[in-house]
């Protein structure tokens, strides 16, 4: 039996994907959270043998989170969910140890497919998404440099961004001046629209599609 804990924030999705699990004779839910603070607890409580987490969880993001699974918990295989496929969501979902990257309007039937393969060890990512995910573009920033463009996204004023980071303001502004010059912006505006098309700038309250395939089961 397959043991699977379930990280997402939107109850319908959720409960969605547990309807459907539930009806594989090999597949057992043994967890579900909806927030991303909860998923390394979960995990290190439950020991599920897959985890499939939300990438775009509250509080903890899903990428955090099963970044944090894989190093304290390495033979729970991670699977990232998102209604967003791009190279760069992909990149970031396997530099934090993810097995498997399901797009959420896929059909539904490869949900149960992609639990039974990472379970089994493989990693499940669609070809052509992960040929293009070694071809895109490296993020240039440091993770200082993202926290300070985060900060600077949320509209926040230099001196609340050295307050926020315990930085002088001078640095914030040397921070910024150099996230302009290294993804070849003019403005703060424009920069945070390039990181985050880029998937190199990740929104915390970042939403997604609700899978129309998961509305009904029936």
């Amino acid at each position: 039996m397959i043991s699977v804990l379930i990280a997402e924030d939107m109850h319908l999705v959720r409960g969605a994907m547990v309807a459907l699990l539930s009806t594989e004779s090999d597949i057992k839910v043994v967890a579900e959270v909806g927030h991303g603070d909860e998923v390394v607890p979960s995990c290190l409580l439950h020991q599920p043998d897959v985890a499939l987490i939300d990438i775009g969880l509250p509080g903890t993001d899903g990428l955090t989170a099963t970044a944090e699974v894989h190093r304290r918990l390495p033979e729970c295989g991670t699977v990232i969910l998102t209604g967003l496929a791009t190279p760069a969501a992909l990149r970031r979902a396997l530099d934090a140890g993810a097995r498997g990257f399901v797009v959420k309007d896929a059909p539904a039937g490869q949900l149960a497919g992609c639990v039974r393969r990472v379970a089994a060890g493989e990693r499940v990512v669609d070809p052509e998404l992960a040929v293009a995910a070694l071809n895109a573009k490296r993020n240039p920033l440091t993770a200082r440099e993202l926290e300070v463009l985060e900060a600077a996204a949320e509209g926040a004023p230099v001196g609340e961004i050295a307050d926020r980071l315990c930085l002088s303001g001078g640095t914030v502004r040397n921070y910024l001046a150099r996230i302009l010059n290294k993804v070849d912006a003019r403005t703060r505006v424009e920069a945070v629209r390039i990181a985050r098309e880029a998937g190199w700038l990740w929104s915390h309250d970042l939403s997604e599609p609700i899978l129309s395939r998961y509305r009904s089961l029936n």
